[in-house]
C-alpha cells in the first residue's frame, strides 16, 4: 500500500546526510560565533526584542549557512569558555542545537541526543512554568512559537523513532525501555496545557472577542498572563494542542481547543505566518476527516491565497521556510481531493495553480473512481500520525499502524462516495428522468439505485460554519450543484448552480488597480 519511505521521512530534514561530513575543526569556535553568542546573552539579559529578532532571523541563520550548513553547531561545553555561566542561556543555546541537528544532520541524530533535547526543554518549561512570580525573560514571538513547535514536531518524531523496532540495537531497546517517560504523550500534554492555565490566554482571547478594552484584557491576564512570553506561549501552547490532537487522531478535540481564536478572521498568529499555516494546515486536514468539507476547502482556500500574497517571503532557505512550502503543497493536495468529494467553485487563482501544479490529472483520476489515487494522495499530504502509547517489542511495523488506521477511516468515507461523481454527471444532464432508466444507465436495480439517490442527498449535506467563534459550530446546508426529489418513480431535477458573477471579479480588479496606484504614489 505505502512503504515506510513514503510515510517516515521527517519533515524538516534538507536530505539525509551519512555520518558528520562537512564537519569543521572539533576544536576551533570561529571568533565570529564567540562574538554572536556573547552579544545574544547580552541581548536575552537586556531583554532587547529588536536585537534578538535580528540575530535570531538574520545573524544565526547566516552563520549556519557560512559554517554549519551540514553539519551540527558546537556544543554547549564549547561555547562555554566564550560566554557568562547562565543556566538560562544554557537551555536556550541547546534547543537551537538540538533543533539544528534535527533539521540539517538527521542522519547522525542519535537515542542520547532525542533524550538529552527532551529533558532540555524540560528544565526550560520547569524554568518558566515553575516560576512564583514571572521570569524575567522576553523572547521575539517567532522565535517562541518555533520553539513550541520544534517540541511538538520532536515528540513526533521520537514517537516514530520508537515505533521502528525492526532496526533497533539491543543497547537502544534497553535504553528505551529505561527512558519510557520521556517524549510521553501525558509530559507533552502537561507542559502545553500548564502554559495555557498559567497565561489565562482563554480567558484573554475571551474578552478580545467580546470587544473588550485593553485594561479588560489586563483584568483577566492575571500575574504571569500580562507579561508577553506567558500570554505568547500560551496563544502557540493552543496551536501545538491542535497539532498534537490530529497527530492522535482526534480531530473534535484538535478544534475545541481552538474554541476562543477565531479561524475566520486574523489574529496574533497572522503576525508569525508558520503558526497561520499551521492553524490552517490542521484544523483543514481535522474538517475533512469530520466530513465537514465546505469548511475544509474555505480553510485551505484562506490560507493558500495569504501564501499566494507573500509567497516573497519565503523564498530564503531556511527549515521553518521549507516547512511552509511543504505544508503549502500539502494544502494544494488536500484541497483537490475536497474538490473532488465535494465540488465547489473556488477563487480562479487557486484553480489555475492546482492546474499549473499538475493536481488536475490526479483530481481526474480521483473523481474515475481510482482508489489507489486517493490513498496516494491522503499518505502523501496527511500528517504524521502517532501512537499515543508505545508500541509492544514485537510489533516491527508499529510506526505505520497509527496512519494505516485514518487511512481506513477515510477511505471508506470514500468508498461509500465512489458513484457520486457519476450520479452527478447524469443529472446534469436532465431536468426530469424516469428512475428506472437512469438505473438502466448506471447498471443498478431500480432499489439499488435508489439507495445511491440517498447516499447523494445526504453526503451533500454538511454541517458549515456561518457565525460565532468556535470553528466547530455550524448548521446544516447542501452543498450540491444539482438538487433532486423522487415523486412515483420519476426524478426531477433543478440546476441550482450559480452564474458566474463577472461584476465582482472586475470591481476586484478595479480597488487592486487603485490601490497598486496609491502604493506607487506614496512611495
Amino acid at each position: 500500500m505505502y512503504s515506510e519511505e513514503e510515510y517516515g521521512e521527517d519533515e524538516y530534514s534538507y536530505g539525509h546526510h551519512e555520518g558528520h561530513g562537512g564537519h569543521y575543526d572539533r576544536s576551533m569556535v570561529p571568533d565570529k560565533v564567540k562574538k554572536v553568542m556573547a552579544y545574544m546573552q547580552d541581548m536575552i539579559a537586556d531583554r532587547n526584542i529588536n536585537e534578538l529578532n535580528t540575530l535570531y532571523e538574520s545573524s544565526i541563520p547566516e552563520l549556519t549557512e557560512q559554517y554549519y550548513k551540514s553539519c551540527e553547531w558546537p556544543e554547549y561545553g564549547e561555547i562555554a569558555p566564550y560566554v557568562r555561566e547562565d543556566p538560562v542561556f544554557q537551555n536556550l543555546y541547546k534547543e537551537l542545537y538540538y533543533r539544528h541537528l534535527y533539521a540539517r544532520v538527521p542522519g547522525s541524530l542519535h537515542l542520547e541526543q532525542r533524550l538529552e533535547s527532551y529533558w532540555n526543554y524540560c528544565e526550560l518549561f520547569n524554568y518558566i512554568i515553575s516560576a512564583e512570580s514571572p521570569v524575567m525573560l522576553e523572547l521575539p514571538n517567532q522565535w517562541l512559537w518555533e520553539i513550541i513547535d520544534e517540541f511538538i514536531y520532536q515528540f513526533q518524531s521520537f514517537s516514530q523513532f520508537r515505533a521502528k523496532l525492526a532496526k533497533k540495537t539491543d543497547a537502544e531497546i534497553n535504553t528505551l525501555e529505561a527512558n519510557k517517560t520521556a517524549w510521553n504523550v501525558h509530559s507533552i500534554l502537561n507542559v502545553l496545557h500548564h502554559l495555557v492555565e498559567k497565561s489565562n490566554i482563554n480567558k484573554q482571547l475571551c474578552v478580545y472577542n467580546n470587544q473588550g478594552n485593553s485594561e479588560e484584557i489586563q483584568d483577566v491576564a492575571g500575574e504571569f498572563g500580562r507579561h508577553s512570553l506567558y500570554k505568547m506561549l500560551g496563544y502557540f501552547s493552543l496551536v501545538g494542542l491542535l497539532r498534537l490532537h490530529s497527530l492522535l487522531g482526534d480531530y473534535y478535540q484538535a478544534i475545541k481547543v481552538l474554541e476562543n481564536i477565531e479561524l475566520n478572521k486574523n489574529s496574533q498568529h497572522s503576525k508569525v505566518p508558520g503558526c497561520q499555516i499551521t492553524i490552517s494546515y490542521y484544523v483543514g486536514f481535522a474538517y475533512m476527516m469530520m466530513r465537514r468539507y465546505a469548511d475544509a476547502i474555505r480553510t485551505f482556500s484562506n490560507s493558500l491565497l495569504y501564501v499566494q500574497k507573500t509567497k516573497q517571503n519565503f523564498q530564503t532557505k531556511s527549515y521553518q521556510n521549507d516547512q511552509i512550502n511543504k505544508q503549502t503543497d500539502q494544502m494544494y493536495m488536500l484541497l483537490a481531493m475536497c474538490l473532488v468529494l465535494h465540488p465547489q467553485r473556488i477563487d480562479e487563482s487557486l484553480q489555475t495553480t492546482l492546474r499549473e501544479k499538475q493536481y488536475s490529472d490526479k483530481m481526474n483520476k480521483m473523481q474515475r473512481g481510482e482508489m489507489h489515487e486517493f490513498e496516494a494522495c491522503f499518505m502523501t499530504a496527511c500528517p504524521k500520525f502517532v501512537s499515543p502509547v508505545a508500541p509492544a517489542m514485537d510489533t516491527p511495523e508499529a510506526h505505520l499502524e497509527p496512519a494505516r488506521l485514518q487511512l481506513q477511516v477515510f477511505m471508506e468515507e470514500v468508498k461509500q462516495q465512489q458513484m457520486l461523481p457519476t450520479i452527478r454527471s447524469y443529472l446534469k444532464l436532465y431536468t426530469t428522468m424516469p428512475l428506472e432508466k437512469l438505473a438502466g444507465f448506471m447498471d443498478m436495480s431500480p432499489e439499488e439505485f435508489r439507495n445511491h439517490l440517498l447516499t447523494f442527498k445526504h453526503k451533500m449535506q454538511n454541517v458549515v460554519w456561518t457565525k460565532g467563534t468556535s470553528g466547530l459550530e455550524g448548521e446544516f446546508q447542501s452543498g450540491s450543484e444539482v438538487d433532486f426529489y423522487i415523486d412515483r418513480n420519476m426524478i426531477h431535477i433543478a440546476d441550482t448552480k450559480v452564474a458566474r458573477r463577472y461584476g465582482d471579479f472586475f470591481i476586484r480588479q478595479i480597488h487592486k488597480f487603485a490601490e497598486l496606484n496609491r502604493n506607487l504614489r506614496d512611495e
